[in-house]
């Protein structure tokens, strides 16, 4: 039976990391779409579930981010002393404009249309090299030993890290994302991001000193470098968002990738459908994207009081959290079956990369690079199987929805 066809009771509307929400939330979302689709959580904050709400959030200038604010009503006015929250405060996907204009100008002609398709070359090896390896195995960990390597490696090409450097990238935690969750982390939790970051840092320090000696053509030599209307980056603000770049570069592929291949073999009609017909690869990737995103939340703050979302008035700094994943099975918006995985479905535009002027700057980048592994992954391995494909590991995370581990053999 499709998991998502399955329904959820007697359960609370909102509960982002109990263990069946993380399994399967889109029963709950559907709950809170039908019965309170601008929902007050126990935590203070709205939750938007439905795709008309979500995108005018999303998109609207009355809603900004507030980062710092919002911080500290949430742990209080030390806060922004521990380096993990000031340095993300830092980072272009916390911050308002005039400085996220400022920031993220900088950093957008590296991931043009033109410069992003060039890439394909490149992508295509990476995926290539790897499988040499992995299928005289016979078995691997398709997460791990595959849609984990690709996406790191293309971020670790465009930000110039030196290949014998990059072993530490492939074998690094998946962690980062916890800042992100609507469930504010704990004292250990907040202890070990420090740590995890400092030592992150030491590495970015010494990267930052080889590329102002030997420039290289690179992401880093460019940001070293930038000036954009007289404004370069701070030391800060260089460290803080190549971190975001290298998190965000990967972490939201390998769950596309992930995420994807779990939905094909858990539709068997699907998967046979795209092997017979590989051209339908572009619109199976937002498929994917639609059907279970690997990005499920988005937050802003109201700016100003916002007299009517969905039925409720929101106060002035109040945070609303947008549901993408609710969004993007909003029967409202997708009239055929939401619920069911359909590569070849029309006119799909998932909110899976946000909207506005926080919309994701590599989304055309993770669309390539699992359009490219998912096609190869199938047409060399076409008796690919997963080893459990109905009780799956997902990790316990809510906003990056991603499996930890997905085994297969062949």
């Amino acid at each position: 039976m499709n998991e998502h066809v399955q329904t959820a009771t007697n359960a609370p509307l909102f509960n982002p990391l109990s263990p069946e929400f993380i399994r399967n939330p889109y029963p709950h979302y559907e709950r809170m779409r039908t019965t309170d689709p601008v929902h007050l959580t126990p935590l203070g904050m709205y939750v938007a579930s439905r795709h008309a709400e979500a995108s005018l959030v999303l998109r609207d200038k009355r809603f900004g981010k507030d980062y710092v604010e919002r911080t500290i009503r949430r742990y209080g006015p030390k806060i922004m002393e521990e380096p993990v929250f000031r340095n993300f405060a830092l980072t272009m996907l916390q911050q308002d404009p005039p400085d996220h204009t400022r920031l993220r100008g900088l950093v957008a002609k590296a991931f043009t249309a033109r410069r992003v398709e060039d890439m394909r070359p490149r992508i295509q090896e990476i995926v290539d090299e790897n499988l040499d390896r992995i299928i005289p195995q016979g078995k691997m960990d398709l997460i791990e030993d595959f849609a984990y390597r690709l996406p790191v490696t293309v971020i670790c090409d465009m930000l110039g890290i030196p290949a014998e450097h990059r072993e530490m990238f492939h074998s690094g935690s998946r962690n980062s994302g916890r800042i992100l969750e609507p469930v504010p982390m704990t004292p250990e939790e907040i202890k070990q991001s420090n740590a995890s970051q400092a030592m992150v840092k030491m590495y970015f320090d010494q990267l930052f000193d080889l590329r102002r000696k030997n420039p290289g053509d690179d992401l880093t030599t460019q940001l070293l470098q930038a000036e954009e209307d007289g404004n370069k980056l701070s030391n800060e603000e260089l460290y803080a968002n190549i971190i975001l770049l290298f998190g965000a570069g990967h972490e939201t592929t390998v769950n596309l990738i992930g995420n994807g291949l779990l939905a094909l073999h858990r539709n068997p009609d699907q998967l046979a459908l795209l092997k017979a017909n590989p051209s339908l690869i572009t619109n199976a990737i937002e498929e994917f994207l639609r059907y279970d995103s690997s990005v499920q939340m988005s937050g802003r703050v109201a700016l100003e009081d916002i007299e009517d979302l969905g039925g409720k008035r929101i106060p002035k700094g109040e945070s609303v959290l947008c549901l993408l994943g609710s969004a993007n099975h909003d029967p409202a918006v997708y009239l055929d079956r939401p619920e069911r995985l359909d590569i070849t479905r029309p006119n799909v535009k998932p909110l899976s990369f946000g909207g506005g002027i926080h919309f994701c700057l590599g989304a055309q980048l993770a669309r390539i690079e699992a359009e490219i592994a998912i096609s190869t992954l199938l047409r060399r391995l076409p008796d690919l199987r997963l080893d459990d494909a109905e009780n799956p590991e997902w990790r316990p995370t809510f906003v990056l929805r991603g499996l930890k581990r997905l085994p297969a053999s062949w």
